[in-house]
């Protein structure tokens, strides 16, 4: 076969294998048996194989998987991946309802949909062709993991139309999938996956996407974050565009006038829940209108717009078998249930937490008792009551100790607590937990230093302390279980990379009590350097708006310990930073052309990308929207603007091209 014969043939095949694919994945309508979609996914393979310069990456044959990755690289969202707010019941719905027409206005309607029990993630498509797909991760940053989601056969690798979008939505794994799959890991003597969400998490993070290609995962895409040329006015529209686009959307969403018919939404689904071949965990509730949504913007962690249906958690019964203890990074002694192995909502539970001795007092719970548990939320187990009519006499008290069961230090309970604390400082078991803290997702966010790996290294006597962790060679990691030479050289290169981490990460990291994500990112935002955080007065710290006097306090007394100091210093002459790097307000932000502006960016730039002018028109403290309506002051328009500027010129909205933009952003226009 010749060069021209071969490019047509491979058209050719690509071609039926996207229409059969597309048939098979997203329409459930098979229009080939399976031998023949082989055959011809055969052929395409050793036509690339012949013809290498043929290969694309769109080509249905990347959804076999290629070559294992060494590591997962960092995606930075340029439109943040938000949680939602969560409702557990109809009076919560009704509030959300009052919420929303108290600032949009009375003529609000919703879009409901099923909310998937999966992972969420973000694809991107550049002319119509599929170019990254990322996690949520923390909601601003992710992991780059295209291969693996070019597995999954219900993404399209290429749209229907060459547009420039990105859309949202979740990987879930199949009910039966998931079976399967468990049974396969069973009869190898593996561990179970505990759960299909955590099924479809582990699979689309292995490294080898050939693994993440036999897994069977699906996809529902559910928003559209950013797309040029599309003139798209509600969220359902939304989700009959992406429709035609090619885009797998779950058929059970559906447009409610009002609160009322949002919970006949809700209440269909209760029972009908189980009858699905996927695992949902509640209902999704938007308001349709985008420019009402716009209107209704953010809090800080959630959308004001929409709010996520919990459904009410499963209760089973069982027996408490003992209760054990453990000690926090905050000292804190937490008693832990244990239970009689019981199914409860998908997963196994065999402990949960019973938070303090007041709570044990409170149930009147007994060593042997039948007692009522459940998931809060679906997620974290709890002990409801106590079945006392079923006792036998054979029950037994539970006393919470007196001394620490990892230490032997005395145990106290500090005024207005409930919580018994251990306030040894030296304490094993606080080290260790706030080592876990220090390289967890939120704080320094190290890759590979789980928590098995931290127990691993306190064990082995390698680590003492937070600093300890930037001292590790190469050497003795390597004696550790698990940890060969590409483990140790990939784990050496997180905490080498952590060290860059923005100031705010190591303030979280340190673990200072009552000061959280959010609290540590004002902390950076404010003092900009450890140094002034760390000699800045309890004045200083409580006239910061979001900063309360018990957490100032807390701040105080955390840096005027002697070993904070020396903890600092010897993470600094590690080279740690120590400074903050975030997006930081311009000095002359408020004269700026963007002070208190809403821009809207749409079309190609050719001197700066959108991320980068995003955070230009932030830093000079403006605000960049996806959608333009009444209240958006300026349309950045570079070239092929689409939909957007009809509606902004129709809006008698201010239009400025990329130079005007950039003059604007030099100060040249103020």
């Amino acid at each position: 076969m010749n060069q021209n014969d071969a490019t047509k043939r491979v058209e050719e095949l690509r071609q039926l294998l996207e229409k059969y694919g597309y048939h098979y994945y997203v329409l459930d309508d098979p229009l080939v048996p399976d031998a023949e979609y082989d055959e011809k996914m055969q052929e395409l393979i050793w036509l690339e194989e012949e013809f290498p310069e043929l290969k694309q990456s769109d080509s249905p044959t990347v959804r076999i998987g290629g070559k294992p990755l060494d590591a997962f690289e960092k995606v930075q969202h340029t439109i943040p991946m938000m949680s939602l707010g969560n409702a557990f019941n109809e009076q919560d719905i009704y509030d959300f309802d009052r919420r929303v027409r108290q600032a949009a206005g009375d003529d609000v309607q919703y879009t409901c949909e099923l909310k998937i029990d999966g992972l969420a993630v973000s694809l991107t498509y550049e002319n119509g062709r599929f170019v990254r797909g990322a996690t949520r991760g923390d909601g601003t940053t992710g992991e780059d993991i295209t291969k693996n989601l070019q597995t999954v056969g219900s993404i399209p690798l290429r749209l229907s139309q060459p547009v420039d979008i990105e859309v949202r939505g979740e990987v879930f794994m199949p009910k039966r999938s998931f079976e399967k799959l468990n049974a396969a890991k069973e009869d190898a003597g593996e561990a179970l996956f505990a759960n299909p969400r955590n099924a479809a998490a582990g699979s689309l993070r292995q490294l080898d996407p050939k693994v993440a290609a036999k897994r069977n995962l699906d996809i529902f895409l559910y928003s559209i974050a950013d797309v040029d040329g599309a003139d798209i006015q509600t969220h359902y529209g939304a989700i009959s565009y992406m429709k035609e686009l090619g885009f797998k959307t779950n058929p059970n969403t559906q447009h409610c006038p009002g609160a009322e018919e949002v919970i006949e939404y809700i209440n269909s689904w209760i029972d009908r829940r189980n009858d699905l071949s996927y695992e949902i965990d509640g209902i999704v509730i938007k308001v349709d209108r985008l420019h009402q949504q716009e209107e209704l913007g953010f809090t800080a962690k959630s959308p004001r717009w929409a709010i996520a249906y919990k459904f009410p958690a499963e209760e089973k019964v069982t027996t408490l078998t003992g209760i054990t203890l453990s000690v926090g990074r905050t000292g804190v002694v937490t008693p832990t249930a244990q239970l009689e192995a019981v199914q409860v909502a998908g997963t196994t539970v065999k402990r949960a937490s019973l938070h303090n001795e007041d709570l044990i007092r409170e149930k009147d719970l007994k060593i042997g008792d039948k007692v009522v548990i459940k998931k809060a939320g679906d997620i974290i187990p709890e002990v409801v009551r106590v079945l006392d009519e079923l006792r036998e006499g054979d029950e037994k008290d539970f006393e919470m100790p007196t001394i620490c069961p990892a230490c032997d230090s005395e145990l106290v309970r500090l005024e207005e607590e409930v919580a018994l604390r251990c306030i040894n400082p030296q304490c094993p078991a606080q080290i260790q937990e706030g080592l876990i803290h220090f390289v967890s997702r939120d704080a320094m966010n190290i890759d590979g230093l789980g928590e098995k790996v931290i127990q691993q290294l306190f064990a082995h006597r390698l680590v003492a302390g937070i600093a300890d962790l930037y001292k590790l060679e190469r050497e003795e990691l390597l004696t550790l279980e698990r940890m060969g030479e590409k483990s140790v050289q990939n784990l050496l290169q997180a905490i080498e990379a952590s060290k860059e981490n923005s100031l705010e990460k190591l303030i979280f990291g340190l673990g200072i009590r009552f000061v959280g994500a959010k609290a540590a990112r004002t902390l950076a935002e404010h003092f900009k350097t450890m140094e002034r955080l760390h000699h800045a007065s309890y004045e200083e710290f409580i006239a910061i708006y979001e900063i309360g006097e018990k957490m100032a306090d807390s701040i105080v007394s955390y840096f005027n310990k002697p070993e904070a100091a020396e903890l600092l210093d010897e993470l600094a002459e590690l080279g740690v930073n120590m400074e903050y790097k975030g997006i930081k307000r311009d000095e002359a932000a408020d004269n700026s052309a963007f002070s208190g502006k809403t821009v809207v960016l749409t079309g190609t730039l050719e001197n700066i990308t959108r991320k980068e002018a995003k955070e230009k028109i932030e830093a000079l403290g403006g605000k960049v929207t996806g959608s333009v309506s009444k209240n958006t002051d300026v349309l950045v328009a570079g070239a092929d603007a689409g939909s957007k500027l009809d509606k902004a010129q129709q809006l008698a909205v201010d239009i400025w091209n990329e130079e005007q933009f950039l003059e604007a952003v030099n100060g040249e226009n103020m």
